[in-house]
């Protein structure tokens, strides 16, 4: 995690699509994973977080955001099952923090189509809705295409409902 955290502080500072994305002023938040939060090792989420905080791309990190209830890991539901993003904002719940956080950045470790980042951030927006927030995952998925002509590819994107669903671009 280490040697990607440095190659994403490489990023920020480069002239590229992730330059200024990242800042030391920001409050990073890992998202949890599938399973209700209990004493348990830390996620991949957490580790990133982590690693970025060392490499300055960060204040601090705040578990402030907790899953009460479980949802099924999308990872290996089938199509049609996987958790919707009202069923992810119903299993979080936000801690009280005082002051609130002015800038927040939503740490996760993939994103497919971003209902769990949209349904957190939509719960942290709710609990801080003068916070600034923003999301950063270790991997994109591209769905099932043909070509790929490199694996590093950093994107800035847009997560937004729309039709009922997420919808990630790109």
């Amino acid at each position: 995690m280490f040697k990607y955290a440095v190659r994403v502080r490489q990023q920020v500072a480069d002239n590229s699509p992730l330059a200024g994305f990242l800042c030391p002023s920001h409050v990073l938040v890992p998202i949890p994973g599938s399973a209700a939060s209990a004493a348990r090792s830390l996620s991949v989420a957490e580790h990133l977080a982590m690693a970025l905080i060392e490499e300055g791309l960060g204040q601090r990190i705040w578990r402030g955001l907790q899953r009460v209830r479980s949802v099924r890991k999308s990872a290996t539901a089938g199509p049609g099952s996987r958790p919707t993003v009202g069923n992810h904002y119903d299993s979080f719940a936000i801690e009280p923090i005082q002051p609130p956080p002015t800038q927040v950045v939503l740490i996760d470790d993939v994103v497919t189509k971003g209902r769990t980042l949209l349904a957190a951030a939509a719960r942290l927006k709710e609990a801080f809705p003068d916070t600034e927030i923003r999301a950063f995952a270790l991997l994109r998925t591209m769905g099932l295409i043909e070509g790929v002509t490199q694996l590093l590819d950093p994107c800035v994107g847009e997560i937004r409902w729309r039709a009922g669903d997420a919808h990630r671009n790109p």
